[in-house]
This record gives structure tokens, C-alpha cells and sequence, in this order.
């Protein structure tokens, strides 16, 4: 707010006061809405980093076993046995809410047991067993997208929420109680000067009434 477009009133200074109380109010509003976003972020990162920790020591195993295969196996004999799925499954979608967020899920639902759809006499054991075990992994994967989907959404509300209760603190804030002393002191430069005209009003009347 620029001073210099400032009625000076004491009506003015009301209206500006009332308006610093609101976001005052609305600053501590949002600044507690920022702990708990941080709050519930804190605790989705830290679920996240857990099924992340896991998958990934899975993932290390099953590309352990798979590049066992590789190395026993014929590169076509591992194409062939991989070109028919050994289960369908489905996925669909809804939403939670947190803190007013609409957060993105995803159902996992396999149609079947997994059932390898090669002769095991044509593959090796590792190429079965990594089969297997990145299909029963492949919940916890889905789960993991959803939690990082999560985390990056609600990492985006946090940083929009700090700049709205930075603008507050920083700026709207520091502009209204200027603008507050700046109308303070005009009003009371204005009653100083009532003053003294009254004052000297009264001592002409009185050097009149003297002289006659």
C-alpha cells in the first residue's frame, strides 16, 4: 500500500486495523496448516522410504536371478518363455483425502495365481524363480508409485503454502503497520495543529478583550 495514496482518517486507521487483525489470524491459520501438511509429509516419506528399502533389496535379488539366466540360458529361449503373460491382473483407481488434498490410489487385483505358461524343461530355475518373485512384487511397486505420487503432491501444496505465509509475514504484515504509524502520526500532527490554532485563537481573543 503506497502512503502516499493513504486517507490519513481515523477511519482509515479502523478499517486498516481490522484488516491486520484478519491476517494476523489467517497468518497463524496457515502457518498451522503448514506443521501438519510437513507433519503428514514426514510420515508419508518415511512409509515411502521403508517400501522403498524392501523393494529395492527385492529387485537386487530378482536381477541377480535373472542375469543368472541370462548367462544359462539362449537369448530367444528367454524371449519365448517371457512372451505370454503367466497372470492379468487389474488396477483401478480412487482417491484419499489428506489435508484437503485429493491423493491418487491405485487397487491392485490379479485375476489368478501366477501360473508359468513355458515348460520348465526349456528354462533354467533362476528365470522361474525371478518370475515368480517380481510378480509377487509387483503390489508393493504400485504401492510405492502411489506413495511417491503422494509425497511430490503434497511437497507442492507445502511450498505454496510457505509462500502465501511468507507473503503475509513479510510483506502484507509489515505494509499494514506502516501504514498504521504513518496514519498515527498524521492524526496526531493534525491534533497538534487544532491545538495550537485554538491556542492562539484564544490568546487573540484575549488581547482583544484586554485592549478593550
Amino acid at each position: 500500500m503506497a502512503l502516499g495514496t493513504v486517507n490519513p482518517t481515523r477511519m482509515e486507521l479502523t478499517r486498516v486495523k481490522r484488516q491486520l487483525s484478519t491476517a494476523k489470524r489467517g497468518h497463524k491459520l496457515l502457518k498451522d496448516k503448514q506443521d501438519e501438511f510437513v507433519q503428514r509429509f514426514m510420515e508419508i516419506i518415511k512409509e515411502n522410504r521403508a517400501l522403498r528399502l524392501e523393494v529395492e533389496e527385492e529387485l537386487a535379488k530378482i536381477m541377480k536371478k535373472y542375469i543368472s539366466a541370462k548367462q544359462k540360458m539362449s537369448f530367444e529361449g528367454i524371449v519365448e518363455a517371457l512372451m505370454v503373460p503367466s497372470n492379468t491382473a487389474s488396477l483401478s483407481t480412487s482417491s484419499r483425502t489428506v489435508m484437503n488434498i485429493k491423493i491418487p490410489t491405485i487397487q491392485y487385483e490379479a485375476k489368478d495365481k501366477i501360473d508359468l505358461t513355458y515348460g520348465f524343461a526349456f528354462t533354467h530355475p533362476d528365470l522361474d524363480d525371478a518370475i515368480m518373485k517380481l510378480s509377487k512384487l509387483l503390489p508393493k511397486m504400485i504401492k510405492m508409485a502411489e506413495l511417491e505420487k503422494a509425497c511430490d503432491m503434497l511437497a507442492k501444496e507445502i511450498e505454496k503454502t510457505r509462500r502465501r505465509v511468507n507473503a503475509i509475514e513479510f510483506i502484507m504484515i509489515p505494509e499494514m503497520e506502516e501504514t498504521i504509524r504513518f496514519i498515527t502520526m498524521k492524526l496526531e500532527d493534525n491534533e497538534r495543529s487544532n491545538i495550537i490554532r485554538l491556542m492562539k485563537s484564544k490568546e487573540i481573543i484575549l488581547a482583544k478583550n484586554t485592549q478593550n
